[in-house]
């Protein structure tokens, strides 16, 4: 075979397999959105200056901030099973990261400090006061950096199941810039993503680490968290990619020590490594109340509804928290 044979070969070879990964790609986008689970006609829009951030509002009284995990998957739907509970004594606000369910998914590197800008922004712009704020996750990093940065806008701070402090400490490297070029790519990155975060990936996460009680676990719940991950034209693998990559990461135990808020942490006992890394914190600041909830696993706002509000009413002081 000659060398023109064998370009001409090699070149089809490798546009047939880019139109296979496009076709595969389109497929999967459809196939997560076609239900549009994530509708809620209480959706608003908050036009911050590197994309438009979904939130809702709901209730009266003092604020509280709801923030998911800082996964592509991950969107207010966390939130969907105490939002109504809390709504009855508190002006409650949840909110889709940027990146995340329906907000703007900007190809941009996002970083920890890029969320401390959003969150600290949404506060002053949208609440317009001090308020309370949980989060799940590594989303914790910024809430905290966010406090430590501006004590004018986080007043109590619960964390769930926070982000383990030496893991979250590790930089980039020009192996983890090297993913985030490739992810970041229009169809190979994309279909690497598509491989990364589907449907079968996602059930799998919420069997082994998400829930305890995997008959707790609804369909519909999967396929949300799906749809949320493709969303916006499976622009999320940005965010993806940055994550991979190390760029959300934040060291922030330097923090812990210059805050003076309440903080409370609230773990999953099922899995007893949520409470090794929650002590990480109480050994940085001993002020920290740790609260598990049995029988649940990283997300107990899902599993366990009910208790997880009263622990909130309690912790928070909010009225009513004996009602």
């Amino acid at each position: 075979m000659t060398w023109k044979k064998k370009l001409t070969t090699c070149t089809v070879l490798a546009g047939t397999t880019v139109g296979i990964m496009h076709v595969v790609n389109r497929l999967v986008y459809y196939i997560s959105t076609i239900d549009n689970l994530l509708y809620n006609k209480d959706e608003k829009y908050y036009d911050w200056r590197f994309g438009s951030i979904y939130y809702t509002k709901q209730g009266k009284g003092s604020p509280i901030l709801l923030i998911h995990d800082l996964n592509v998957s991950s969107s207010a739907y966390e939130w969907n099973k105490i939002v109504a509970g809390l709504s009855r004594t508190n002006t409650v606000y949840t909110i889709d990261l940027l990146g995340c369910g329906r907000s703007q998914k900007p190809n941009l590197t996002y970083t920890n400090y890029l969320y401390v800008q959003m969150i600290t922004d949404f506060i002053h712009h949208v609440i317009g006061e001090k308020t309370d704020v949980i989060a799940t996750g590594e989303s914790g990093t910024f809430v905290l950096m966010a406090c430590a940065n501006d004590n004018t806008v986080i007043n109590k701070i619960m964390l769930v199941n926070p982000g383990d402090l030496v893991s979250l400490a590790k930089i980039p490297t020009k192996r983890t810039k090297l993913i985030q070029h490739i992810i970041n790519t229009p169809v190979l990155g994309t279909f690497i993503y598509n491989m990364r975060i589907n449907k079968r990936t996602i059930e799998e996460d919420f069997r082994s680490q998400y829930l305890y009680d995997q008959n707790k676990l609804e369909e519909r719940t999967i396929m949300t968290y799906f749809e949320a991950s493709h969303k916006c034209s499976t622009h999320s693998k940005y965010l993806y990619a940055s994550i991979k990559s190390r760029f959300t990461n934040a060291n922030v135990i330097h923090c812990l020590k210059d805050i003076n808020n309440s903080i409370f942490i609230i773990v999953g006992n099922a899995n007893p490594e949520n409470a090794l890394i929650a002590n990480q914190y109480q050994n940085h600041l001993p002020s920290i109340e740790v609260i598990g909830i049995d029988k649940t696993k990283h997300l107990p706002q899902l599993e366990s509804p009910d208790e997880f509000i009263d622990q909130v009413k309690v912790l928070f002081d909010i009225d009513g928290a004996d009602e």
